[in-house]
């Protein structure tokens, strides 16, 4: 993306952000300020040539323009003239229509180079490119090698000096008749090279000078001097020629796509941030009213089972069972199922020794087999489901749970916290939690369309489960399919923040990548499994149209088009307004920490952690939006997906601040 662009933005901003000419320390060699405008250099020396008597060449530089070249053309057609056009390469690219009608009116095609820039001051790998591309574009469009060079930046002969003349040399050493112009103070009569833009003043010029009466013929400057004004090229030449053209058009379409892109990227960003802010103070207002679950309806305090569904977790799952123990919620029943380990998970939780604890063993068959084996050996009709890298709080199942004390809410997500946060990588996912995950819950509580209640820590009401045919196998994110699957079955799904988990987050970037995969992945799946509840009536359809909307919105579309943000802002300090393009990018920045800060004070952490984030929005963000276009591109192409577990290492438990009964040493 950035390569298309840097290469739009050098042949279309170069002409006027082009190097400063330095002064003219050396003069030209008195045969080239002393003659004509026409210059050769060749093994018999330096020649130079003015038009005949009562003969004038009429020369336009730069263009085609799409508004007065074709003027131009209409005007000399008008008057039988013929006249020289020095095309910018970039220009004619663009234009390809414009040159072939040049072309095909008579006139004579020259070369301006590619993008204007001064070849006195260009580098070795410039000059050439500057020239070379230019011939390129013209053999592509019409077939043909320009001999005839107008230097940008000179006028007349004497112009060609220091630096200039060196360059002039250097391009006369390939081929090239330098075309300049005649000073001011030679009359048409004696014979003129006259050098014209292509601009609404040269238009007038031209008008004037076409009815002077002194003048004879409107000619060329090969024609007026009997100079070979083009050489032909092979096929290859001229397909490599036609390749360039289609590359610039392509290029410009990309180029104007990614603004419109830049804009709308722009503007879900700020709409997102905007939502999130607005909706989350909207959650806290509402916390003690008239949300299901407020201290006004009776407390929940019937039995709760707790499922722990567990593969190969022995560095972790110890911690999980004590902290489950350690509950201050007054009756619990723990079934771990261990879904075919071949470690010693099993042994682990059966040696914690609490008539508590239930160990159930199964063949391994994935996590949602292993929830629905759990779901058969529950005593309780209220469901905790846990995974076994997480470590609660001593309060968190009691506050889980009262939500469900209204009789419409099936689910109520927890709140997920980072334990791990020692490394960089999950510092940044720190931020991520609070910012993003922990964020959007609230919102979504808000809004009635709560779209994950994440595996690490939600409650369930067991009818709701059984009602909705037990945990589904058909996505990798089988909680985001589940939570999708009991909001089209009637039910309600909120959001508990004071009921605090701690979760381990992967601390590697295979890891992560893995990780997030999967949870994109299994996300857009439940999406397309579920996009039906758009069109559905009442709680379903409520839904389905806010959140499938937001996901599709904000979690699939915003990512795939945000790294135009970055990359149009880096275009920007290349060839635009470096100034304006710094301050939008960091503007932007700017309003992400304040939110970022703000979601940090509801989660009741540390403000400090900002300092974090704007290495997060460089380098972390950029690796989520791959893991967005990876999924899109999986999905898009039907590809199967396999689960992949990451690697424990038991420090789910790090964060919490002085000593409990459950922090265990890992297992190594």
């Amino acid at each position: 993306m950035f390569a298309a662009l840097l290469f739009e933005g050098w042949t279309n901003h170069e002409v006027d952000a082009a190097t400063t000419r330095s002064a003219c320390t050396s003069p030209a060699p008195d045969a080239v300020a002393g003659g004509g405008p026409v210059v050769g250099i060749n093994g018999n020396g330096i020649q130079t040539a003015s038009m005949p008597a009562r003969t004038v060449a009429l020369t336009f530089d730069g263009g085609p323009d799409p508004v007065w070249t074709p003027r131009l053309l209409d005007l000399l057609k008008q008057h039988r003239a013929r006249a020289t056009f020095f095309l910018f390469g970039s220009q004619a690219a663009r234009h390809p229509d414009l040159v072939r009608r040049i072309r095909a009116e008579g006139h004579e095609i020259g070369s301006n180079t590619y993008t204007g820039g001064a070849l006195g001051e260009a580098s070795s790998v410039r000059f050439s490119a500057e020239l070379d591309l230019t011939q390129a574009a013209l053999a592509g469009i019409t077939g043909i090698r320009a001999n005839l060079l107008r230097m940008p930046r000179t006028t007349s002969p004497d112009t060609l000096c220091g630096r200039e003349w060196k360059a002039a040399r250097r391009a006369a050493a390939q081929g090239y008749v330098l075309v300049a112009a005649d000073k001011g103070s030679r009359k048409p009569a004696q014979g003129l090279v006259r050098q014209l833009s292509q601009t609404a003043t040269a238009y007038r010029e031209t008008e004037k000078l076409l009815k002077n009466p002194g003048v004879d013929r409107f000619t060329t400057v090969s024609a007026g001097l009997r100079l070979t004004p083009y050489e032909p090229v092979s096929a290859v030449e001229r397909w490599r020629g036609t390749a360039l053209v289609w590359a610039t058009t392509l290029g410009r379409a990309f180029s104007n796509a990614m603004t419109w892109t830049l804009g709308i990227a722009g503007a879900l960003g700020v709409l997102r941030l905007v939502l999130l802010v607005f909706f989350a103070r909207a959650h806290v207002r509402r916390l003690e009213r008239s949300r299901p679950g407020a201290p006004w309806l009776k407390e929940v305090a019937e039995p709760v089972t707790v499922l722990v569904p567990a593969y190969n977790e022995e560095a972790g799952i110890e911690s999980t069972v004590r902290s489950l123990l350690a509950s201050d919620y007054p009756e619990l029943q723990i079934v771990v199922i261990d879904d075919g380990s071949t470690d010693r998970t099993a042994e682990i939780a059966e040696d914690v020794g609490d008539p508590r604890v239930l160990v159930v063993r199964k063949p391994n068959g994935g996590k949602a087999a292993a929830l629905n084996t759990g779901l058969g050996h529950a005593s309780h009709d209220i469901l905790v489901m846990v995974d076994a890298d997480t470590v609660f709080e001593t309060d968190a199942i009691h506050h889980l749970v009262q939500p469900l004390a209204h009789p419409a809410v099936g689910a109520v997500s927890g709140n997920t916290k980072v334990g791990n946060r020692r490394g960089l990588l999950a510092k940044w996912q720190h931020l991520e939690y609070c910012f993003g995950f922990n964020l959007d819950r609230r919102m979504f509580e808000v809004l009635e369309c709560m779209t994950t209640v994440p595996g690490a820590i939600g409650a369930f009401r067991r009818d709701a489960l059984i009602g909705v045919g037990g945990v589904s196998d058909d996505t990798l994110a089988e909680d985001t399919d589940l939570t999708m699957a009991l909001w089209r079955a009637g039910w309600r799904v909120l959001y508990e923040e004071s009921a605090v988990a701690w979760t381990e987050v992967p601390t590697s970037l295979r890891q992560l990548w893995r990780q997030r995969y999967r949870w994109c992945f299994g996300t857009i799946q439940s999406m397309w499994k579920h996009r039906g509840a758009v069109l559905e009536m009442g709680v379903a359809g409520r839904f389905g149209r806010r959140g499938l909307t937001y996901l599709a919105l904000f979690q699939v579309a915003l990512p795939l088009l945000a790294p135009v943000i970055d990359v149009f802002a880096l275009y920007g300090v290349l060839f635009l307004d470096p100034l304006t393009s710094a301050g939008v990018w960091f503007g932007f920045m700017a309003v992400q920490l304040v939110c970022a800060g703000y979601a940090l004070k509801l989660d009741g952490e540390r403000v400090r952690t900002l300092w974090w984030m704007p290495f997060q929005l460089v380098v972390y963000r950029q690796l989520m939006y791959l893991v967005v276009i990876q999924s899109v591109v999986a999905v898009l192409l039907g590809s199967r997906l396999k689960w992949q577990r990451m690697k424990r290492s038991g420090t789910a438990a790090e964060q919490i601040e002085g000593p409990t009964p459950y922090k265990s040493v890992p297992t190594r």
